[in-house]
């Protein structure tokens, strides 16, 4: 069975920084793709970033610069760094495992 539990979550101010953690529970945590997708109200979910097993990185245009992916395979946990919040970053951000599965969310807003 595979659990995927986000932390960090929670209210800053523009210009402010984050940082989500996502553990995995399950074997082969290494071998596998890991992303963040968010989901804003009224919106569809998105795909934030991703990083392989590898440790390549894909990235949103809209967080390019500001957003970085990384993972610690020893820790079964991928993180997201956050820097240089907007407003419409404020989502809920889910934590995702290749093969389809998905974290329960942790709610990011950014407002002052």
């Amino acid at each position: 069975q595979v659990r995927l539990v986000e932390s960090g979550g929670g209210l800053v101010q523009p210009g402010g920084s984050l940082r989500l953690s996502c553990s995995a529970s399950g074997n082969f945590f290494s071998i596998y793709e890991m992303a963040w997708y968010r989901q804003a109200p009224g919106k569809q979910r998105e795909m934030v970033a991703s990083i392989t097993s590898i440790g390549n990185t894909i990235y949103a245009d809209s967080v390019k610069g500001r957003f970085t992916i990384s993972r610690d395979n020893a820790k079964r946990t991928v993180y997201l760094q956050m820097n240089s919040l907007e407003p419409e970053d404020t989502a809920v951000y889910y934590c995702n495992r290749q093969g389809g599965f998905w974290g329960q969310g942790t709610q990011v807003t950014v407002s002052s």
